[in-house]
């Protein structure tokens, strides 16, 4: 049915490349937070592409879930998922996990919702540093990394998600998203060929981490 309908197209890739992490924060990669999982593999893999980038010059983008004490900025959420009532400002599990080793220059969105674009000035800053193209990381596949892919199409930008740089905490909705994501709204592929991309994508004149 899909082949049938044309789907999986891949969309051009432009040459102006930022690499947007989401919510690879420890509340989601610290396997002993209630929301968290193992997601040591994600985190190297994505440290990889992290690298490749900062070497480049490109553009470098976190993102992370905060809330206040209160809880009431978190709407209909917390009654759909109550474990988010632990990513409250301040606390360790808000942090970027350090592995990834964020510098001060690198942007951090905090966001309220799934998709990294809702409520946020993200097209902003991705706008203003003439980004075209997003090689997209982080978590969860199922939840963030598919409604910030989705965005991601509708903002008019291409975008490229390795699959071994976004984890779930369960295999079945990751997988199945991956497909649905390739479908649909972004490239997925390999660590390897995203890493080819930004080695070898002229370098943005001018370009500066974020």
């Amino acid at each position: 049915m899909y082949t049938r309908a044309g789907f999986g197209q891949p969309v051009r890739l432009g040459t102006r490349p930022a690499v947007l992490v989401v919510d690879l924060i420890y509340g989601f990669t610290d396997p002993g937070c209630v929301l968290g999982a193992d997601l040591t593999e994600q985190v190297q893999a994505t440290r990889q592409v992290l690298d490749q980038a900062r070497a480049r010059g490109y553009p470098v983008v976190f993102t992370t879930i905060q809330y206040e004490s209160n809880l009431r900025d978190c709407g209909l959420w917390l009654q759909k998922l109550p474990g988010l009532a632990m990513l409250q400002t301040g606390r360790r599990e808000v942090e970027v996990d350090a592995r990834l080793d964020r510098a001060e220059e690198e942007t951090v969105i905090v966001k309220k919702g799934p998709s990294a674009f809702f409520g946020t000035n993200l097209a902003s800053v991705l706008i203003s540093q003439q980004v075209d193209t997003v090689v997209l990381c982080g978590a969860s596949t199922s939840g963030c990394i598919r409604a910030t892919a989705i965005d991601l199409l509708q903002y008019g930008f291409p975008t490229l998600v390795p699959r071994e740089c976004v984890g779930d905490r369960a295999q079945t909705p990751h997988e199945a998203n991956l497909v649905d994501i390739d479908a649909k709204y972004a490239n997925v592929t390999s660590l390897r060929d995203a890493l080819q991309y930004l080695g070898t994508v002229a370098t943005p004149v001018g370009s500066a981490a974020l």
